[in-house]
């Protein structure tokens, strides 16, 4: 709670909204079994060492702040956040707060992505992911497929670091212009490494790719909120915590 006030303070949202992932199939592991397959297994741990329990406090804590919140039904919560930036970005300043790279490919000049860590806290924009990176934020996707994702437990193409991927794709343009263009790559075991996994970094760009398919649960002025200054210590006292 601590956390989200601060975060809230820092950007002054409009409209505001928090969202949850659902406890339901992911359509992602219908394309590769081992996707996010390496998250902790809670089943059968005491309710204290299972971080999902406090989810009924923090629900509570939200309502009292007036705040829109929902867990997804059908699909990630990630999905549900690109469709609200790749909608609404359009009349309106998006900021994501989320330490999830993958949002990096939604970042333009209305859109950035804020990774709250205190006073190391950064607000990440088209100019942090060119500086970082070396890439635009519309190629993060095929960057990400071509160096994989150990946090969701997606694997790249060896040989390729961020780097190389980097180089390849200012060289090349794009994924699929990498691929068809493999003989034409001057470093040969990252030219075997390619085509050794074509398929793979193919599916890799399906897994990580974001788009506005999903359903928004809620209109845009729905989600209208005002801060009123409430703090930590009033919000914990409110739900019984403190």
């Amino acid at each position: 709670m601590g956390a989200l006030l601060k975060i809230i303070r820092r950007t002054e949202p409009t409209y505001l909204v928090v969202l949850f992932d659902g406890e339901h199939e992911n359509s992602r592991t219908a394309l590769d079994a081992d996707y996010k397959a390496k998250r902790p297994d809670y089943s059968g741990r005491p309710e204290e060492e299972v971080p999902f329990s406090q989810l009924p406090d923090i629900c509570a804590a939200l309502d009292y702040l007036g705040i829109r919140h929902t867990e997804t039904t059908s699909c990630e919560a990630d999905d549900v956040i690109a469709g609200y930036a790749l909608t609404v970005s359009q009349a309106n300043e998006i900021i994501i707060s989320s330490m999830d790279s993958d949002f990096f490919q939604l970042i333009t000049e209305r859109v950035s992505v804020l990774r709250y860590r205190g006073e190391s806290t950064v607000l990440c924009t088209p100019d942090y992911i060119k500086e970082r990176f070396g890439i635009t934020p519309s190629q993060y996707v095929e960057f990400k497929a071509l160096t994989g994702d150990a946090a969701d437990n997606i694997k790249g193409a060896d040989k390729v670091g961020v780097k190389t991927a980097a180089l390849l794709l200012n060289e090349f343009g794009s994924l699929e212009n990498i691929l068809a263009n493999t003989e034409n790559i001057k470093k040969p075991s990252v030219r075997e490494s390619v085509l050794r996994n074509t398929e793979r970094l193919r599916r890799n760009d399906k897994l990580i790719w974001l788009d506005n398919r999903a359903p928004l649960p809620f209109a845009l002025p729905e989600l209208k909120y005002e801060d009123k200054g409430i703090t930590t210590n009033e919000v914990l006292k409110e739900i019984g915590l403190k």
